[in-house]
């Protein structure tokens, strides 16, 4: 089940990790983290007194008016496709070498990313360690201090003192890694999964197609859409993240592709599109389970998501993709936003498939001993 991105702050629910925990990403809109995707967005001014917690923060929400009412839909639901798992193994620019608990009992999971072999906590990783310690041992980096989804740590380099940054490279796309405060590093390779199949989609559409990514975090599913040759409108409420996702896409030489970087609130920036009558082919939507916007507002994913992805519907444009929703750190089945997306989708026909994202250990010498980690929950509505 979702293990990530449980937002501690991040802004306006807009701002993962994407991680999933979206991690926080340091701010992604997400809080910048990663195991529950929990990002940490900058501090924002609180929307409601009572609002300094997450519990406060959903009575705050609660009390908040809805930007408009949900819309009733009638028609026939969605045919439908369950479970569907998505999987990213191997590839490269990223590795999941094993997972598992350690010597005190807390679960791990040992990565590498680019040239950065690193060590982070793991709550699913219930079993032991698949390869020696000493494997684990020559780890670049190894997050510690505080263990919990949503608690801020520190770095320890066991070889030799690392920067903030370095340099990353995913389907072709270059940009840079960074080791927050909350265990995130910018990406969240499960991800891939969606990028993939969105970079597929553009190449085959025979068209321009317009892409809008919400709670975009960093920026890499947009660079990947805009080299796939879409125009993109990418939306986070974090200013810090968008600022890296901008020196990503200056590292990725995409500098002339057609993307706009939108510094807002989701909520607020796709419910005025919608008034203007802007039109997206494919939406990518990544909330954290909870988060701030720039001037305070307060997301809850449970009080917010039915009417964000009723908004999303009606951002489609007439000959539509698809679209994909995430989630994580969410105590719920894959069910609950799948049922969420049909009806939603009601008469819209095409169909609807949900399932989760999950990673798999591709560090064993018998590709049998390779365990997958879940990752996050998701529903992708496609036209059919």
């Amino acid at each position: 089940m979702a293990d990530k991105r449980s937002h501690q702050s991040r802004p306006g629910g807009q701002p993962k990790s994407k991680a999933k925990a979206r991690d926080a990403r340091p701010a992604k809109s997400r809080a910048f983290d990663s195991q529950t995707r929990s990002k940490p967005a900058p501090q924002q001014p609180a929307a409601h007194p009572a609002a300094s917690s997450p519990r406060g923060a959903a009575v705050a929400a609660r009390q908040q008016a809805p930007i408009r009412p949900i819309t009733q839909r009638s028609g026939a639901l969605p045919a439908q496709t369950v479970p569907v798992i998505l999987e990213t193994r191997e590839t490269e620019g990223y590795q999941l070498l094993d997972t598992g608990m350690n010597a005190s009992g807390q679960g791990e999971k040992l990565e590498q990313y680019g040239a950065l072999r690193i060590v982070r906590p793991e709550a699913q990783a219930l079993w032991a360690r698949g390869l020696p310690d000493g494997v684990w041992d020559r780890a670049d980096a190894v997050f510690t201090g505080d263990t919990d989804e949503d608690g801020i740590g520190r770095w320890a380099f066991p070889k030799t003192p690392l920067g903030e940054t370095w340099p990353m490279r995913l389907l072709d796309v270059d940009f840079h890694g960074r080791l927050t405060s909350f265990r995130h590093v910018g990406v969240f390779p499960e991800q891939i999964a969606h990028w993939s199949w969105m970079a597929d989609r553009i190449a085959e559409a025979k068209r321009p197609l317009k892409v809008l990514n919400l709670f975009g975090y960093t920026g890499v599913a947009s660079l990947v859409a805009a080299k796939a040759g879409a125009e993109v409108t990418h939306v986070d409420a974090s200013k810090k993240a968008i600022g890296w996702a901008r020196e990503n896409q200056a590292l990725a030489r995409l500098d002339d592709r057609p993307i706009r970087w939108i510094c807002e609130d989701a909520m607020k920036f796709i419910a005025r599109e919608e008034r203007r009558g802007n039109r997206y082919d494919i939406i990518l939507t990544d909330p954290p389970k909870f988060g701030r916007g720039p001037n305070g507002e307060v997301w809850q994913l449970f009080d917010h998501l039915p009417l964000m992805l009723d908004i999303c519907r009606e951002l489609l444009s007439p000959k539509p993709v698809g679209l994909v929703l995430t989630a994580y750190s969410i105590r719920a089945s894959f069910y609950a936003i799948h049922e969420l997306m049909r009806e939603t989708m009601r008469g819209a026909g095409g169909r609807v498939e949900s399932g989760e994202l999950i990673i798999r250990e591709s560090g064993k010498a018998e590709p049998g001993d390779c365990r997958a980690l879940s990752t996050s929950l998701f529903a992708r509505w496609v036209p059919q």
